[in-house]
């Protein structure tokens, strides 16, 4: 009969929607997810989306928030360093697998339940620590862009694991011109190209330095200085 639903149709969700919407970016980017594309991964015709979903922002919408979902979001109550490190590294490993995600992350204005928990559980997080509202905003703001600033550099490096470093950073060197970027060229073939350096190590050096740095501000709340 003319208009019937291909097979598949009839368990059709938002939920299985936004599941194919992930494992198709997670395949092939997010530049190559269409409804058109997602509708063929279902097994569907295109039109049988909006019955489940507004649009694509709004299957965005829906991504963003599983990807929340996989953040470990801090205990109000417990070590909030230990706590807040756990979110970070979380949230590196869920960014990782879903590398579509950076930067979209806080973009949404329709967020989702998952995407609202977390932040909530965060400022509960710093709250509960003793953080006053104004540090609560520094102290959130300076972690994400610790997070998704250090993903948009991992994700970019021209080289990866298992890559020869030391024939990388020789080619590299050969085309420059060393009287002129001494210093560059020394940090290359010294210490960023050398065995046993991972840019991944820089993660936890960063976050080591912020967790510090807020402490410092909390004690000085806390003291009134």
């Amino acid at each position: 009969m003319a208009g019937r639903p291909r097979s598949g149709a009839q368990a059709l969700s938002r939920e299985r929607i936004i599941e194919a919407a992930v494992a198709l970016a997670d395949e092939d980017g997010l530049e190559r997810l269409s409804m058109r594309s997602l509708s063929r991964s279902l097994g569907v015709e295109a039109m049988s989306l909006y019955a489940h979903v507004q649009d694509k922002e709004d299957i965005l919408s829906g991504m963003v928030d599983v990807v929340f979902a996989e953040f470990y979001s801090p205990t109000p109550g417990q070590d909030w360093r230990s706590e807040l490190a756990r979110r970070q590294t979380s949230g590196r490993e869920a960014l990782t697998r879903h590398h579509w995600a950076v930067g979209l992350m806080d973009s949404r204005r329709n967020a989702g339940l998952a995407n609202l928990r977390h932040h909530d559980a965060v400022i509960g997080c710093l709250r509960d620590a003793g953080f006053s509202l104004t540090l609560t905003g520094h102290a959130f703001a300076v972690l994400d862009a610790h997070l998704y600033g250090f993903l948009v550099q991992e994700l970019a490096l021209p080289f990866t694991p298992g890559d020869d470093l030391a024939e990388l950073g020789q080619q590299m060197v050969a085309a420059l011109p060393a009287d002129e970027l001494g210093h560059f060229v020394d940090f290359t073939l010294n210490h960023a190209l050398k065995p046993g350096y991972d840019f991944a190590d820089e993660f936890d050096f960063g976050l080591e330095l912020i967790l510090d740095g807020l402490a410092r501000r909390l004690a000085g709340e806390v003291s009134g200085s």
